[in-house]
């Protein structure tokens, strides 16, 4: 599995182990070896792990993280938008020339599946929702712009060398171990540790998915053998803008701290995308999966959370 140690990449690798799966997590390599969030993991489960440190841009470390596993996960991407504005050519050497090393490396050993996580950013602002798979794409930012390149990249392995690979395009995940990036941490943590809230637009909207229900739904996409070459939303079906959600996490939180606009959190007004709400609908037809917890409750147990480990989060600072 590429990108173990992140965020959705951590939980989904406690899952597979605790369900009985031989994981190779491959970590980015960095001068500490530090594992990141595979840190936080059970003793247990942690030393029952093959960990890998690479890195996407290097071919021969990346076929080395392949090996002979059977399923890929690929999902080592780098994710921020508003830092894709200011360093563009990362997020294109990770996301779009990353994703090619692991599909050629893929392809040489002749993985049996590959799930390639892509994100509901691909979409742009909405012509029609709730969206489906086949709307068109749109590059709004380079983040999006490098995922539509990667999952370009993998359809075209699939029609060129029949390689089996499913696009899985996640809409907002959330809950414990999201770093401050996004954007419910970062409400939750002004909330709870200060006396001022700072956000941006509170217009958009976008379908919330809790990480474990995102989990679940990559598992079930794992499991079942007849997707390959598939293109699957993951989405709940169910939007709030992000006014309405900070009114959720002021009550969750019982802050009384005042809301302040900061106009370096807005988007390039070209760039921003107003609306995201998933068509769920072929991925409950192919697989049964559906959400299993509401909004409501997993922010609380993501407030919960942050409030028992604050030095996670860098308080009060615009993190990117």
């Amino acid at each position: 599995m590429t990108g173990a140690e992140g965020f959705i990449g951590s939980h989904l690798t406690e899952a597979l182990v605790k369900k009985g799966a031989v994981v190779t997590a491959m970590v980015k390599n960095n001068f500490q070896q530090h594992l990141g969030w595979i840190e936080e993991f059970e003793p247990g489960v942690r030393k029952r792990l093959k960990i890998c440190f690479s890195d996407l841009n290097d071919y021969n470390a990346v076929e080395d993280a392949v090996g002979d596993n059977d399923i890929i996960f690929h999902l080592g991407a780098e994710i921020s938008v508003p830092y894709s504005y200011v360093n563009p050519r990362t997020f294109v050497h990770t996301n779009i020339m990353g994703t090619l090393n692991v599909l050629m490396a893929s392809k040489e050993h002749g993985v049996k599946k590959i799930i390639h996580m892509s994100t509901s950013e691909v979409y742009g602002t909405p012509d029609t929702v709730p969206i489906r798979e086949d709307h068109q794409l749109k590059g709004q930012s380079p983040y999006s712009a490098t995922k539509i390149g990667a999952e370009k990249l993998a359809e075209s392995f699939f029609a060129s060398y029949d390689l089996p690979v499913v696009v899985v395009r996640a809409f907002n995940t959330y809950g414990p171990r999201q770093s401050a990036r996004a954007i419910i941490p970062t409400l939750i943590t002004q909330a709870l540790f200060r006396d001022e809230i700072f956000m941006g637009n509170d217009k958009p909207t976008r379908d919330f998915n809790f990480v474990s229900d995102t989990v679940n739904g990559l598992i079930k996409i794992a499991e079942n053998d007849k997707l390959a070459g598939q293109v699957i939303n993951l989405g709940s079906g169910n939007e709030i803008s992000m006014g309405g959600l900070l009114s959720k996490i002021l009550r969750l939180t019982r802050s009384k701290a005042a809301v302040k606009k900061d106009r370096k959190r807005l988007r390039p007004g070209k760039s921003e995308v107003m609306r995201l709400l998933a068509d769920g609908s072929k991925m409950k037809r192919l697989t049964g999966w559906k959400p299993e917890t509401s909004l409501d409750e997993g922010l609380k147990k993501t407030v919960a959370w942050i409030n028992n480990n604050p030095r996670h989060f860098k308080i009060g600072e615009y993190q990117i």
